[in-house]
């Protein structure tokens, strides 16, 4: 396969004539600087009143028809109304305008033509221009006037508000946009809109044990289980050890809720695989915690449905489940890719901390975009782009049938840790597509620590796809991103902090538990956003979430591989350079290492202080290769560029395997799991190298900065205090007591875990 010139994935940096970065000097307003200015005259067809009847039955159907040169928008009508409310808003670019004159019919809606009533019409010139934060225009009665527009008519007014203003006007988002002028129905399917992610908490039940259960079999030995369900989730405890009727479990299971909540927790005993009893939780009964508090245990009753004369009926009887149950809210609930999430903060609002900045992201444009559907055997693409940081999504509103859509559409995060990715993604929308599948182009991430604080970067993203015939360049997004902080000294203090809340060390997760959790989170976000409107589809948030990502592909393991043997490469390097002095290849050099290590070994408190020194010089040497723009998915990491044909498809092979008998998809799925967790090791050993080689890389200037300053303080103390007493303090602190211990990480593996690494420029 023919490998794509690297220029064509690269990153471009911008020069758009947008406020924030002093290249326009009329800003939108004073938070809506991210994005070139948009011209539009707006519309706003309030109400009508007094209409004169039209039809034979002495009534009128009245809709409202604006007009303005070739464009065109039309309200709803009201049948048999003559004082009709619309409250509509009509939005015309001004970059498509081609009349001085907007004119506004009120006609009567026929089965054979529709009526005339009344018209109304503006000069542009005489329009007024509103900027925002200045108050709304306060719309005006104006008298109909005949079709000449010569006089005025005895009956009907219409309350209008006509003005000249921008996409940061707060009508924007509902308007009806003349460049959507061609869709009559799914007018809402195409606006743009906020979303917010529903609340996640991670539902704990410790199944302890039951009381005088009544299997039906009293005379075979009582194996028993019980069966937890919530929703979509099951979850079945071990067989008891105790084979009686009071069998004994003690064991906790997890699962995922989303407030509010929906459905109630559902316990089932069965023994011999017969049900002997139930139990509905609803969650208004559950204690919530958001500390390492011992929960309260309690008992509950069983309940049982039997037939009685062909009806279905609940008797209640003396059996008990005892149980621990609570909302656990002192965790983050893993809803993306650990290496790159957007949000860190327990669930719990007692546990939230201020934000330390503010994330601002101006979604300018698309070029290039590649043809994603044909609509009356024309190529076409109709264009979104999805935003997700935090439990905050945005939506961007849909350009019809363009390749190059413009946006210039703005929104505004908190940010509560530096060490997050913002993600933002492009797709076209199906809605007027018989398959309504939403097609994903391309995406983009961003980690925030890359971010120089208050610096506007402007860049056109390549948006890159792998499909089974390659990777391909779908088109090019524009963005303008903004880091602005409101403390540098807790920014850099977040540093020192633990990643994720302190729930996640005290009760720790298995890894089998927190994947089963991820997943079930990902399905409860992405249904409740599906239920939105506009809906954000079932697609879109599994992309935009990676759904999918740690399913075996031969691809992935060779680009970690390669990470790996990336980060080794230094060390490779090193033993062939001791391998040169040792051979005396260059005299001088090894001349100097010799008179080097013997005054290191004659003044071995030298070591440390020179070791720290050299990290210091060398980091500061380096800042002058620092990244002067955030980095970007990289195709070579991420092996795309030479993956085989076969390779590849395998990767999109489906899951299981379609390709195959029955024992041959048994195998190679056991292969792909068995391979999918080798490709996550090898991925995290990748990641905690590169972590170490982006210490002195400045990738993270403040993570840099901070280090860099420590070697400088590190080398200071260290030259003026004995290397005897630095030792023994170590040796002492290492071996310490048990109770000056804690199970929260250190301050240098939360530093080092903070430390950004190619994890988010995979593919």
């Amino acid at each position: 396969m023919q490998r794509p010139p690297p220029e064509e994935f690269a990153l471009k940096e911008t020069n758009p004539k947008i406020a924030g970065s002093g290249n326009y000097g009329d800003k939108l307003t004073s938070t809506y600087d991210l994005v070139e200015q948009m011209q539009y005259l707006y519309v706003r067809v309030v109400k009508a009143k007094d209409l004169p009847p039209k039809d034979v039955t002495g009534g009128c159907d009245p809709y409202v028809e604006v007009k303005l040169g070739n464009y065109k928008g039309v309200t709803r009508h009201f049948e048999k109304k003559s004082n009709p409310v619309w409250d509509h808003v009509f939005a015309f670019s001004q970059d498509r305008i081609q009349s001085s004159v907007v004119e506004i019919y009120v006609k009567d809606k026929n089965f054979v033509k529709d009526d005339f009533i009344g018209k109304i019409f503006f000069e542009l010139q005489d329009v007024p221009k509103r900027v925002p934060p200045d108050s709304p225009l306060a719309p005006q009665w104006y008298k109909l006037e005949d079709k000449k527009g010569d006089n005025k008519l005895k009956h009907g007014e219409i309350m209008l508000a006509v003005w000249k203003g921008t996409q940061a006007d707060e009508c924007f988002p509902e308007a009806w946009h003349s460049d959507a002028a061609t869709i009559r129905e799914g007018v809402s399917n195409i606006r743009g809109k906020v979303y917010l992610s529903p609340k996640l908490w991670y539902v704990r039940v410790n199944v302890i044990e039951c009381q005088d259960l009544l299997p039906s079999d009293i005379n075979k030995p009582v194996e028993s289980c019980v069966k937890v369900k919530l929703g979509g989730q099951s979850i079945t405890t071990k067989i008891s050890g105790v084979k009686t009727v009071n069998p004994i479990w003690n064991e906790d299971l997890v699962f995922v809720a989303a407030e509010p909540f929906e459905e109630a927790l559902l316990l089932t005993v069965e023994c011999n695989k017969e049900e002997v009893g139930k139990c509905l939780l609803p969650f208004h009964n559950v204690q919530r915690r958001w500390d390492n508090k011992a929960v309260q245990s309690r008992w509950h009753n069983l309940e049982k449905h039997a037939v009685i004369d062909g009806e279905k009926k609940e008797t209640k009887f003396a059996s008990r489940i005892h149980l621990r149950v609570c909302l656990d809210g002192g965790y983050h609930v893993l809803d993306e890719s650990a290496n790159y999430s957007s949000d860190l903060t327990p669930t719990a609002k007692q546990l939230k901390k201020s934000s330390i900045g503010i994330l601002e992201l101006g979604i300018i444009s698309a070029k290039g975009l590649s043809p994603m559907k044909t609509k009356e055997g024309r190529a076409t693409t109709d264009a979104y782009c999805v935003a997700k940081y935090g439990g905050k999504w945005v939506r961007t509103r849909t350009i019809i049938d363009n390749f190059s859509p413009c946006w210039n559409e703005q929104y505004t995060w908190e940010v509560h840790d530096p060490c997050t990715v913002i993600t933002i993604g492009a797709f076209d929308n199906g809605h007027l597509h018989p398959s309504n599948k939403d097609s994903r182009i391309g995406k983009v991430r961003i980690r925030l620590s890359t971010l120089e604080t208050e610096r506007v970067y402007t860049h056109s993203y390549p948006l890159i796809a792998l499909h089974p015939n390659g990777v391909k360049k779908m088109g090019e997004v524009q963005l303008a991103v903004r880091f602005s902080c409101t403390s540098y000294i807790n920014m850099l203090y977040k540093y020192s902090l633990p990643i994720l809340p302190k729930m996640h060390y005290v009760h720790p997760l298995s890894i089998h538990q927190t994947d089963m959790l991820r997943h079930h989170a990902t399905q409860i976000v992405s249904s409740r956003l599906a239920r939105a409107e506009p809906p954000l589809k079932k697609e879109v948030v599994e992309y935009m979430l990676d759904v999918g990502a740690h399913i075996w592909s031969i691809r992935k393991s060779k680009a970690n591989f390669f990470r790996i043997v990336n980060v080794a490469s230094g060390f490779v390097g090193l033993v062939k350079w001791l391998d040169m002095i040792c051979h005396w290849k260059n005299p001088l050099t090894t001349l100097l290492i010799h008179v080097l290590f013997v005054i290191l070994i004659l003044t071995p408190e030298l070591i440390l202080p020179t070791v720290f020194l050299y990290l210091f010089v060398v980091g500061i040497w380096r800042y002058r290769w620092k990244p002067r723009h955030p980095p970007h998915m990289d195709i070579k990491i991420s092996y795309a560029d030479a993956a085989s044909p076969e390779e590849l498809d395998e990767e999109f092979d489906t899951f299981p395997t379609s390709k195959g008998s029955a024992l041959v998809r048994m195998r190679y799925d056991r292969l792909r799991s068995i391979g999918g967790k080798i490709q996550t090791v090898a991925g995290d050993l990748a990641t905690q190298g590169e972590r170490f080689h982006s210490l002195l890389s400045w990738r993270d200037p403040r993570a840099s900065a901070l280090f860099v300053t420590f070697c400088l303080i590190a080398a200071i103390v260290l030259y003026v205090t004995p290397f005897q007493v630095v030792a023994l303090l170590i040796v002492f602190y290492y071996l310490r007591h048990p109770r000056f211990r804690t199970k929260l990480p250190s301050m240098p593996a939360n530093f080092f875990r903070r430390l950004p690494s190619g994890a988010d420029l995979m593919l």
